[in-house]
C-alpha cells in the first residue's frame, strides 16, 4: 500500500481484524503519567491524537504533531515548513509496515506536552469490544494552559496546600479540586465511547457505499 494512500479492500479486511496496543507516557514528569490503550490498526494518526486527548483529558484547544522517524505529521501549515504531512492520511498499519514502533506526540507548542508512544503489540480484535478501548494508566494529566512543566509543578503545590499563598488564585483559575491520582476513568470511558460510536457510524457508511458501488 502506498504510504498515506487508500487501503485495498483486502488490506481493510485484514486491518479491521487487528488492534494495536499503545503505551503513551508524558515525558519528563514524575511520578509518571501514562495510559495504555487499544486502537484499530486502521486508525490514522489523527484518530490516535483524538484518543490521547480523550484519555489525558485534554480539550483539543491547541495544535499537535507526531514525529515518526524523520517525518512529522499534524495539520500542514506554511509556517511549519513544507515537510509537515497530514495526520489524517497516515494509518498506524502503514507506520508499522515501515518498522516504526516508537514515536513522539507533542500537544500545545506553548506548554509543550511531549509524549512517548510505544507500540506494545498487535493482536486480534475482540469482536465483542468497541474500539478504541482504555486498558489502564496512572495519574491525572496537567490542566490546559497551566504553563508547561514548571507551571504544573507550581500548580500541584498550590492546589494541595490551603496555606499556600497561591492556593486561592489557583482554585479560582481551575475552578474545582484536582486529585493527581484520579485519572478520571468515568470521563475517559465516556469520551472513548463517543469515539467508538463515531467510528461505527463511519464504518457503516463506508460499507453501505461499498455495497452500492459493487
Amino acid at each position: 500500500m502506498e504510504l498515506g494512500g487508500p487501503a485495498s479492500d483486502q488490506e481493510d479486511r485484514v486491518n479491521n481484524d487487528h488492534i494495536v496496543r499503545l503505551h503513551i507516557q508524558l515525558d519528563d514528569v514524575e511520578p509518571a503519567i501514562w495510559r495504555r490503550v487499544e486502537v484499530p490498526l486502521t486508525s490514522t494518526l489523527k484518530a490516535v491524537h483524538d484518543v490521547i486527548q480523550a484519555t489525558m483529558l485534554f480539550e483539543d484547544y491547541h495544535l499537535f504533531q507526531f514525529e515518526v522517524g524523520d517525518r512529522r505529521y499534524g495539520y500542514p501549515d506554511p509556517d511549519w515548513g513544507d515537510d509537515m504531512r497530514d495526520a489524517r492520511y497516515i494509518r498506524l498499519g502503514a507506520i508499522l509496515s515501515r518498522g516504526e514502533t516508537r514515536f513522539t506526540y507533542t500537544y500545545d507548542f506553548g506548554d509543550d506536552w511531549r509524549h512517548s508512544v510505544v507500540v506494545e503489540e498487535v493482536v486480534a480484535a475482540d469482536p465483542m469490544v468497541d474500539y478504541p478501548r482504555f486498558v489502564d494508566g496512572a495519574r491525572r494529566a496537567p490542566p490546559e494552559d497551566v504553563g508547561g512543566l514548571p507551571g504544573f509543578e507550581e500548580f500541584l503545590e498550590a492546589i494541595a496546600d490551603p496555606e499556600h499563598r497561591e492556593h486561592d488564585s489557583v482554585m479560582t483559575w481551575y475552578g474545582r479540586p484536582f486529585d493527581p491520582t484520579d485519572i478520571g476513568l468515568d470521563v475517559i470511558t465516556a469520551r472513548l465511547a463517543k469515539l467508538a460510536r463515531r467510528r461505527a457510524v463511519g464504518k457503516a457508511g463506508f460499507e453501505k457505499f461499498r455495497r452500492r458501488i459493487n
